[in-house]
């Protein structure tokens, strides 16, 4: 190893990107982003009857819509005023019209980052079932459908999209005085009752049904049927529930197992310690079981860990479980309970918060799938009141007349946002066992680098190391946890620091997050072959595919030096383009980086529409005779990290007198050309893939260690043999003799 002259010293650069981080963490998060859209949409995209936005104020801010200097209405953003966090753990921002009358007059996306819509779904699906919800009278709509079909593949997207406008529509309305939803008069909040957390004794299950401890919704096909009859969807009437008309659909029961006596009863003595240990002060745990052919888990469970069928709703505030929530139980403890082939306690998540005492209610998505790609839904409620005799009185009421727990207040979703730990850190929490893997990952790669010459010395462990990793980048990194590093991540944090910096955001993917911590790293020490030789699900593919073309012997081409070298500017051409786009708008920055296959061959394993495929296709095709040519000569992401790297500190890679003068063997064996005719490594190409490395230290192939074994076999032929051991002397023997004559 040797140290550059002229790098950068890594504590200078250390110290001024702490710096950087430090200054840009301090920026104000909660300011209200209406006034940041606004600009972005015109009034008649919000409202075709205004003709003018009034200024943003008010809690929750909206601003009026005026039409001749009269107020006909109110614009707001859906993530101002309810809890609009996608599937991506970040807010999908709509800005939304509301007239005088509670009709919706208008909605646009302005802004969002769900992972399955920028690189999978056409966002003009998105679009329909946005503009499903304009003109319906969020006062007078039955909250129980919606008024489109959901988009096949985004489910909770599409939920908190739906959910988001219409829950945030009526708050604006309550706010403002708008029909029927106009605020009572203020008046002091009454006491709030709060549980009885002393165990009492077990009850069965029929008791606790009686009760009403325990919430139950039957549906069967008939009940299913009539409700997808009410959208007035032709295609979901026309793939009705198969089975007898009165067979059950789904059997759903729903109670809270965190209030001692419940959770007794259902859990048994020992159920409910254990559930007890995982408990956090604050925190509630919900029971639900079901029968029927519907399962309430949903297909969301299954792919990606989160139950996109169920949610529970309290005020103006709704909770979703993730899989990390919850926990399968065999079977209830009563004697007289049903035998329920799904059971699952869900804890609340950590952040959000419940209140027990009060009214919520369950709410299931109902899914019909109409076509290959799509879906309809409805959605069906189950209410939850904790009964009076698991409720303490009141201060200041006796137990005899005090009010039944009311709902909780409207602010409910900041005050769950302001008590509990950041978003990006309950992801963090809900990945731990994936971000223990990178890191271990990147562990075994950094001592890859550091113990180069033990690895290099043998050449077979060697190749079962590097193939074995680049099999773990790309069916676990890439095809697996989707984590591929993009150029739009540059774009993204460029803009970024140009606008409204939020640290939070770019936290709230891991293991992205801990992708580029560790190609900040690398480039002071390895230059972009630490990511583009290993860690790029893409690059591995590419290297994968080639040697299986080898194997099957596909001709491989290579290319004269002077041509290849011409040709590696196009990936820096490419970068720079789009970041020269991204400059004026990111949308479309990231509409032209679908020059990166990425999001078609590793995001979604090629399933999407054959354009995106043929180009995929197109851009690996080349690389199965001439290896990683999409690499080597194209990728604008390469492009962008080789930039930096010039602040290198580092040669890793030794090298010989004689490399390129007189031998050429390291050159001519670089799969990426990254060598030079006169013997150099260019770092901007170099993929640290440690071949001329494995080369450096062979006997049979560099012709410098050649030589070193033939003087070595040499000197040892020449060597005299060794002595072998014999008798002990023959003089001493008989010396004793002529002594004992």
């Amino acid at each position: 190893m040797a140290i550059r002259k002229g790098a950068l010293p890594a504590t200078l650069v250390l110290a001024l990107v702490g710096a950087l981080m430090l200054v840009l963490r301090a920026e104000a998060l909660a300011a209200p982003r209406l006034g940041e859209f606004l600009p972005k949409v015109t009034v008649t995209e919000i409202d075709p009857e205004a003709d003018a936005f009034g200024a943003v104020e008010g809690e929750p801010a909206a601003a009026t819509l005026n039409k001749g200097g009269k107020v006909v209405g109110y614009t707001f953003l859906n993530a101002d005023v309810v809890d609009a966090t996608g599937y991506s753990g970040k807010p999908i921002n709509i800005v939304v019209g509301l007239d005088l009358q509670g009709r919706i007059t208008g909605a646009k996306l302005v802004e969002h980052h769900e992972p399955i819509v920028l690189v999978g779904i056409a966002e003009s699906k998105v679009v329909h079932f946005i503009d499903g919800y304009i003109g319906r009278n969020v006062l007078e709509a039955d909250p129980s459908s919606a008024p489109v079909d959901i988009v096949s593949g985004a489910t909770v997207s599409m939920m908190v999209i739906g959910d988001s406008i219409t829950r945030a529509a009526l708050k604006i309305a309550r706010s403002r005085g708008i029909g029927t939803a106009a605020a009572p008069a203020p008046q002091a909040a009454p006491a709030r009752r709060q549980v009885d957390r002393v165990l009492g004794p077990a009850v069965g299950w029929q008791a606790l049904l009686a009760e009403g401890a325990v919430s139950h919704l039957r549906l069967t096909n008939r009940e299913v049927n009539d409700a997808f009859a009410r959208t007035g969807n032709a295609e979901a009437i026309a793939h009705p529930e198969t089975g007898a008309a009165d067979e059950v659909f789904i059997d759903l029961y729903a109670t809270l197992v965190s209030i001692p006596t419940i959770g007794r009863s259902l859990l048994g003595d020992a159920g409910f310690a254990t559930l007890q240990k995982r408990l956090k002060p604050g925190q509630e745990a919900i029971l639900i079981a079901g029968n029927g052919p519907y399962s309430f888990r949903g297909s969301g469970y299954v792919r990606g860990g989160i139950f996109d069928r169920i949610e529970i709703i309290q005020g103006d505030g709704s909770l979703r479980f993730h899989d990390r929530d919850y926990k399968r139980i065999g079977s209830l403890a009563p004697t007289d309970a049903p035998d329920f082939p799904e059971i699952g306690v869900f804890l609340t998540p950590d952040g959000a918060s419940l209140d027990a005492a009060a009214p919520w209610r369950l709410q299931l998505l109902v899914q019909r799938r109409t076509g290959a790609m799509d879906k309809a839904f409805v959605t069906v409620e189950a209410d939850y009141t904790t009964p009076d005799k698991y409720l303490l009185a009141a201060p200041g009421a006796s137990a005899a007349t005090s009010a039944p727990a009311q709902p909780a207040p409207p602010a409910a979703v900041p005050a769950e946002a302001e008590s509990g730990p950041p978003l990006w850190l309950r992801v963090w929490q809900g990945k731990i066992v994936e971000v223990s893997i990178l890191v271990a990952a990147i562990g075994v790669l950094t001592a890859i680098f550091f113990f180069q010459d033990l690895l290099v010395k043998r050449p077979v462990l060697y190749d079962r190391i590097r193939l074995g990793y680049l099999a773990f980048t790309l069916l676990w990194l890439g095809w697996y946890e989707h984590a591929q590093l993009s150029v739009v991540n540059v774009f993204t944090f460029a803009n970024a620091l140009r606008g409204n910096f939020r640290w939070d955001y770019f936290l709230m993917d891991p293991l992205v997050f801990i992708l580029w911590c560790s190609v900040a790293a690398a480039l002071l020490f390895w230059a972009r072959g630490a990511y583009c030789g290993w860690l790029c699900p893409f690059g591995a593919l590419q290297e994968l595919s080639n040697k299986l073309a080898k194997l099957v012997h596909v001709p491989q081409l290579r290319l004269p030096f002077g041509l290849s070298q011409r040709l590696w500017p196009i990936k820096y051409m490419i970068f720079l383009g789009l970041f020269g786009v991204s400059l004026g708008s990111l949308a479309t920055a990231e509409k032209l980086a679908e020059i990166e296959p990425f999001k078609t061959a590793i995001i979604l394993h090629f399933a999407r529409d054959w354009w995106f495929v043929l180009l995929a296709l197109a851009l690996l095709a080349p690389g199965l005779f001439i290896e990683r040519f999409y690499c080597r000569y194209m990728c604008p992401l390469g492009g962008a990290l080789a930039i930096p790297a010039r602040m290198r500190m580092f040669d890793w890679l030794r090298r010989y007198r004689e490399c390129g003068s007189p031998c050429q063997r390291c050159g001519n064996e670089c799969p990426v050309q990254a060598i030079h005719p006169e013997g150099h490594i260019n770092p901007n190409e170099c993929i640290q893939c440690l071949n001329c490395q494995v080369l450096y230290h062979h006997d049979q192939k560099c012709p410098v260690m050649i030589q070193r074994r033939i003087k070595r076999e040499k000197r040892m032929a020449m060597a005299p043999p060794p002595l072998k051991p014999g008798p002990p002397p023959i003089s001493k023997s008989l010396e004793s003799v002529d002594s004992d004559d």
